[in-house]
């Protein structure tokens, strides 16, 4: 009798939840064949099978246990039941002549007897959310819906919630999830723990935006990626936090720890909860380096499969709020981090230029600091480098003036 255990998924993590079994109890399984999901206050993991044989479930789905403990056992003695090569093959023959059948439409390509049927996890995603096969878009092989397809349906339809009836009193009780209670655990503690004040100012974004219409084209011809703004925000930000290191620091015991590095944390939105994978060395990258980062680390973020190395550590944070439509905010720590930037909504407003008003697209920015490592002054010059940084795309060449560099002042 095999003994599956909760398996080390981080070094800080104690714990985990099951989320959801993938195979029922009494269910002969092969080698490898994915059993369960557990979630970590992290990410969420799949348990598979170490051997062939029948399951015997010892954990309930929703349990929260602690690392090393069993959860299932296999039967060893059971073998798993021969496939049967010709059957499937006749199934899928009969499967294809069905579909010769219907009128496919222009440009399609063949379907495949996988189109359309969810993976266990995504079935069990679907009947949670009353949603249908046709509602679900299915990217797995040959067009097998996936856990990830749904969640981001969930998404789309604003987490798959029916609109209430007229004068409806109803109330329903989730449980909160592993990653959402660590999640409030740390931003109370970063509430309670820091000594957190925010200092804001506004940007004229017009250099930048004039920037991006005259090369987006072109550059993403070359680089394969878009030219957004968040490649111009994080290498100002590098270029600031060299400069103000306080900003780059963490408090450890009684010392301050400062970094020559600069690892940006990029706070994303998923179904799941706010998670924040890091940028390394975002200091040495060029713009379409951080561009791809950025793309690479939101998009598997969303669709949750980043690793747990890729969401620890980073030395500061940008959140953007702006996506979502925020004018202001206050961007709570990201703790042990001593500093975090808030991006906003860019709007075009009348401001004040030269003893004129003139119409420009602002936004406001915002940074809430430690205010134990990091003084105001150090806070407002790092936002006013950024402002000076972002409103002069051609300083980030060398952190300042390019032409009093060249002139040597």
């Amino acid at each position: 009798m095999l003994e599956v255990k909760v398996p080390v998924v981080g070094e800080s993590i104690n714990e985990v939840t099951i989320a959801n079994w993938l195979v029922k109890d009494g269910d002969v399984v092969d080698i490898d064949q994915p059993l369960c999901e557990i979630d970590s206050d992290k990410a969420t993991f799949e348990v598979a099978a170490e051997k062939a044989g029948k399951v015997s479930i010892v954990a309930k789905a929703g349990d929260t246990v602690a690392i090393g403990t069993i959860i299932a056992k296999i039967d060893t003695s059971v073998a798993a039941p021969a496939k049967k090569e010709p059957v499937a093959v006749a199934v899928k023959e009969k499967v294809e002549q069905k579909v010769e059948k219907v009128a496919e439409p222009v440009g399609s390509k063949e379907v495949s007897y996988a189109k359309g049927i969810p993976s266990p996890a995504a079935a069990k995603l679907m009947s949670e959310n009353d949603l249908k096969g046709g509602t679900v878009l299915g990217t797995g092989k040959e067009g097998r819906i996936m856990k990830e397809d749904v969640l981001k349906t969930i998404a789309q339809k604003g987490n798959g919630q029916a609109k209430p009836a007229a004068f409806s009193r109803e109330t329903r009780k989730d449980k909160m999830s592993t990653l959402r209670k660590t999640i409030a655990k740390r931003l109370v503690a970063a509430k309670n723990d820091t000594a957190m004040l925010t200092t804001f100012n506004e940007v004229d974004m017009s250099a930048i935006m004039s920037i991006r219409n005259q090369y987006k084209d072109k550059f993403k011809e070359i680089h394969g990626v878009g030219l957004g703004f968040m490649s111009f925000f994080t290498k100002a930000c590098c270029i600031a936090l060299q400069e103000f290191p306080a900003v780059n620091g963490i408090i450890e015991d009684e010392n301050i720890v400062f970094h020559d590095y600069c690892d940006i944390g990029i706070a994303v939105s998923t179904p799941r909860g706010l998670v924040v994978p890091v940028m390394r060395n975002a200091e040495s990258l060029s713009m379409a380096e951080i561009e791809k980062a950025v793309l690479d680390l939101g998009t598997r973020g969303r669709d949750n499969k980043l690793t747990l190395d890729e969401m620890q550590g980073g030395t500061f944070t940008i959140s953007n709020g702006g996506v979502f439509g925020s004018m202001l905010s206050t961007p709570i720590l990201n703790a042990p981090q001593s500093a975090i930037l808030g991006m906003h909504k860019i709007e075009e407003r009348p401001i004040a230029l030269n003893g004129q008003v003139v119409i420009r697209p602002m936004m406001y920015v915002a940074v809430s600091y430690d205010h134990r490592i990091i003084d105001g002054k150090e806070s407002v010059s790092f936002l006013v480098k950024m402002k000076q940084l972002l409103e002069n795309p051609g300083f980030m060449l060398t952190g300042s003036d390019p032409v009093k560099a060249v002139l040597g002042m």
